[in-house]
């Protein structure tokens, strides 16, 4: 997804298709340093208070460079989705929020 429209337009869809509230999966990667994991726990946390960190998925890149954490967390709107997904696609860890 390249620009704000093209965002907009994928979380329309995606609401068309969720029942909220939701328990939903996100794929957040990065380079494979200390900080990441505590760094997503705490943004989701923000976005999510009632999130437990101890749900984190963890897997590293074949070459262990790259880091991938899976949170599912109960979304109570589409606005909530969304604002956590920027909150972790502009954070200067990640990578990619799929």
């Amino acid at each position: 997804m390249s620009g704000p429209a093209e965002l907009g337009a994928a979380f329309d869809r995606l609401e068309r298709l969720l029942e909220f509230p939701v328990d939903f999966p996100l794929k957040v990667m990065g380079r494979r340093v200390d900080e990441f994991a505590q760094s997503i726990a705490a943004t989701v946390g923000e976005h999510v208070p009632e999130f437990d960190p101890a749900t984190m998925e963890f897997r590293a890149s074949s070459r262990g460079n790259y880091l991938s954490v899976t949170v599912t967390v109960r979304l109570e709107s589409r606005e909530q989705l969304e604002r956590l997904y920027r909150a972790l696609a502009a954070h200067p860890l990640v990578s990619v929020v799929l």
